[in-house]
């Protein structure tokens, strides 16, 4: 068993789609925010975008996460923006078993998903810079791309048919 990071901007669905994922799949699931200090929460609660130097530790402690799973052989579906190459590698680093997976939107779509969420300390305006700092997996990461214009249980049929084609090849 390995893992599975469902990753992409905020507002992508990541957390909705990783939960049902996880349930399907009879994994557990953990979402990758529960991860961040709490300054990380108060700079994005008050409209700053995250920093490298604020997401480093965040993504070794859900990199830890990952592997508390991996050496427990359970298998466990993440939801983590990991939106630069270089995050992502800190996840899937010597982590052969961990699939990314990348929920694909555009902007619109996402913004008006931002908009109608109630509750979450990501506030809409900094959707743009959620944007520009996007490196999209490309082949060598091996990464499943779905894009999220369809319900929930369509994105998770199409995300467990990819990965069973995946393991068959």
């Amino acid at each position: 068993m390995g893992a599975i990071v469902v990753m992409g901007v905020s507002g992508v669905g990541k957390t909705t789609v990783a939960e049902v994922l996880a349930r399907r799949l009879d994994w557990t699931f953990c979402d990758g925010d529960l991860f961040h200090p709490l300054a990380n929460v108060e700079k994005m609660r008050s409209g700053k975008p995250l920093t490298d130097e604020d997401r480093w530790p965040w993504l070794q402690a859900v990199a830890v996460e990952i592997d508390r799973h991996r050496r427990a052989q359970k298998g466990f579906v993440v939801a983590c923006s990991a939106l630069k190459r270089a995050y992502r590698k800190i996840l899937t680093q010597d982590r052969p078993d961990v699939q990314l997976v990348y929920l694909q939107g555009d902007h619109d779509l996402i913004m008006s998903r931002l908009a109608s969420r109630q509750g979450h300390y990501f506030p809409a305006k900094l959707l743009d810079s959620q944007f520009a700092t996007l490196e999209e997996p490309d082949a060598s990461e091996n990464a499943i791309t779905i894009l999220v214009d369809k319900d929930i249980d369509a994105v998770v049929d199409e995300i467990i048919a990819a990965l069973s084609a995946s393991s068959s090849s």
